[in-house]
């Protein structure tokens, strides 16, 4: 009795646990708590579902109970054979037509969700990103507004954006929970989707597709900010001056040890559509160093110092010349300084 009720106490314990750690999470990276029109599609689906997943689990259970209650062994029928029926036409149409009225219920919605958040019909008429996956960071291209950002995508709300995605080099999938369901990002061909927030704030994404060993690092936000507040933010990053000189004497010399390096070789500040690095023009607005780290000079010089250490396989690691810690220092103080707009990811919401 002792080990049984301590199996008991073992499974009650993990199945509290696991109950508990699923109420675990953030609310801007959660697909439980929409806040899109994609999202609240997904939501209405997910809802769906579990309508009839419980409907199933519940005739399935009368079933099995009035099975077990009716058609049990009695005593003194051991050697009881009951009567074999066979060929039940009634029960096999039963069995075969609900099974297919509740896979339609299901594919009939979802079907034309699909085909609603991938509808470009009328995209000319509203923003339109061209997204391009890297490994293992997102590159952001407003075409029309000739602005270019990484891994902070800016938009306004209740506004539909369509994004036109495509990967530089493996498969990547664009996901951000809180508003929008996911879209396979392919190196072969575009594929196009629209988002729509309704609230302002920053929304996490991820790359949901295993991409190599930083996968999991490949974060991005989207900040969605007021229709106002959005045009500001465009005007801003408009009227950059990629020459411009920054007024801290470090800063400067970051500038200089920047050039010195071939940092501009990978790497834009405005516009430049050439750059094959992350376009920096906004740097120090971004809610992240490298998609996770904290954004503190401290992260940043341990990056440019080691980036391989930080996140495996990226892209940049060898690619300039080794850093002293001082030239780091100053490249740090002046990427950090990048701030164009007063429209940021802590502004957002506020």
């Amino acid at each position: 009795m002792k080990g049984w009720m301590g199996k008991f106490k073992s499974l009650f314990l993990l199945t509290s646990l696991a109950i508990i750690l699923a109420g675990c999470g953030r609310e801007n990276l959660t697909a439980l708590v929409p806040k899109g029109y994609g999202a609240e599609s997904s939501m209405n689906l997910i809802i769906l579902s579990t309508i009839v997943m419980t409907f199933v689990l519940v005739i399935v259970i009368i079933v099995y109970v009035i099975a077990l209650i009716r058609f049990r062994r009695k005593k003194g029928q051991e050697n009881f054979i009951p009567k074999q029926v066979e060929g039940n036409k009634t029960l096999e149409t039963v069995w075969t037509v609900i099974p297919i009225i509740l896979v339609l219920i299901l594919a009939v919605p979802t079907v034309a969700a699909t085909f609603d958040l991938a509808d470009d019909t009328n995209a000319s008429e509203h923003i339109n990103i061209d997204i391009t996956g890297n490994q293992y960071w997102w590159h952001f291209d407003y075409a029309n507004e000739e602005i270019q950002t990484s891994q902070d995508i800016y938009i306004p709300t209740g506004e539909k954006v369509y994004l036109n995605m495509l990967s530089s080099d493996v498969i990547h999938s664009f996901w951000v929970p809180s508003i929008s369901g996911k879209m396979d990002v392919n190196p072969e061909n575009v594929n196009t989707m629209y988002i729509e927030a309704y609230e302002e704030g920053v929304y996490w994404g991820k790359c949901a597709e295993f991409c190599g060993p930083s996968h999991s690092l490949m974060d991005f936000k989207v900040i969605a900010v007021s229709p106002e507040e959005y045009e500001q933010w465009v005007g801003d990053m408009q009227s950059v001056d990629p020459e411009a000189e920054p007024q801290d004497a470090v800063a400067q010399d970051g500038k200089a040890a920047f050039e010195e390096n071939s940092c501009m070789g990978c790497h834009a500040i405005g516009s430049s559509p050439a750059a094959v690095g992350p376009n920096l023009t906004n740097f120090g607005d971004r809610s992240k160093i490298a998609g996770f780290l904290d954004p503190t000079k401290e992260n940043l010089v341990d990056w440019l110092m080691d980036p391989e250490a930080i996140k495996p396989g990226n892209k940049m690691t060898g690619n300039y010349p080794d850093l002293s810690e001082e030239e780091a220092n100053s490249i740090a103080e002046y990427l950090l300084q990048l701030q164009p707009s007063e429209i940021t990811p802590e502004s957002a919401g506020n």
